[in-house]
């Protein structure tokens, strides 16, 4: 069910006062020098020279698919599901990606503004709970414009931020009374992991300030008297072998530095996928006995609102 008629997100009214196209018209003028994520590659996305970039896309976003999903956390999915919006390529280079074919193979369609805002009110149309962004980082210039279009045509739904956490504090605070879910990975906690593993080594220090920044907008997880979540910040954190995410240093963060009341999604379903065979660490399924620790060390840590696959 979508929001109440006086309980509409905030960028309906960002909209109404012109805010929604100044944005949208800033980070569509980056595009020229790509700074839409922290590798600022540079390129000039705005003119499609979309081999320059790290990410593979230029002036238009590219969609892998689009439907209710089913597979997304309860209060996300609800009865009717989460609209998602899987977006191809991806501005992370995880070796143990688990949709390689779409994120580093960059399968999809190029799509319009129009075309992009079509998408969400359909999934509207089909009575979804909310906008479901996945992997949106590097099209978030293409997801404003079509918001754009979208919002005066009736979208009126949760929008859901769904992404690595490798996002730039400036594109995060360009989403400021937009975004009503935000849905950050925090992936791993250690430098030399980050780059052996993500090739990117600052992806610690990115997340931690992107999802501060995060936390600042939209607060706690406020889930309504349905079940679903209609505002604030919901963290995902995939356990891994013999720890290489650092899970307890992660855990330790959310309570001490984000909130003790953040909702954390503690995932167990690793498995070695693309590359993951090249390193040893990780070329092996997950335990239950390290899905356990990493439960415990929740809980030690500080955090009590958290689900997960398995039972501790």
């Amino acid at each position: 069910m979508g929001p109440d008629a006086n309980d509409h997100p905030r960028y309906v009214d960002l909209h109404a006062r012109g805010g929604l196209r100044r944005r949208a018209d800033t980070a569509l003028t980056s595009l020229a020098r790509c700074e839409a994520c922290p590798r600022n590659c540079h390129a000039d996305r705005l003119h499609d020279n979309q081999p320059d970039s790290v990410c593979g896309i230029g002036r238009h976003a590219k969609v892998a698919s689009y439907h209710a999903h089913f597979g997304e956390e309860n209060c996300l999915r609800g009865w009717n599901g989460s609209g998602t919006i899987f977006f191809s390529s991806c501005n992370l280079h995880c070796v143990f990606c688990q949709n390689w074919d779409l994120s580093w193979e960059g399968r999809g369609s190029i799509v319009t503004a129009g075309q992009l805002a079509r998408m969400m009110l359909q999934l509207q149309t089909q009575s979804c709970h909310n906008i479901n962004f996945v992997t949106p980082t590097h099209v978030l210039p293409q997801i404003l414009e079509a918001l754009c279009e979208a919002v005066p045509a009736g979208l009126s739904l949760p929008l859901v931020y769904n992404t690595s956490a490798y996002d730039s504090l400036e594109a995060i605070q360009l989403l400021d009374g937009i975004v009503d879910i935000y849905m950050p990975d925090f992936k791993i906690w250690d430098e030399d992991q980050c780059r052996r593993l993500l090739n990117a080594p600052d992806y610690r220090e990115v997340a931690c300030a992107a999802i501060k920044e995060m936390h600042r907008q939209v607060g706690d997880l406020l889930i309504d008297q349905h079940g679903l979540a209609r505002r604030g910040l919901l963290v995902r954190h995939l356990v891994m072998p013999n720890d290489v995410a650092g899970t307890r240093q992660i855990m330790r963060f959310l309570a001490r530095e984000i909130s003790p009341h953040t909702f954390v999604n503690i995932m167990a379903q690793y498995r070695p996928e693309y590359e993951a065979y090249r390193h040893r660490s990780i070329n092996r399924p997950l335990s239950n006995a390290e899905y356990v620790q990493a439960v415990v060390a929740a809980r030690e840590e500080g955090l009590h609102r958290f689900s997960g696959e398995r039972r501790a």
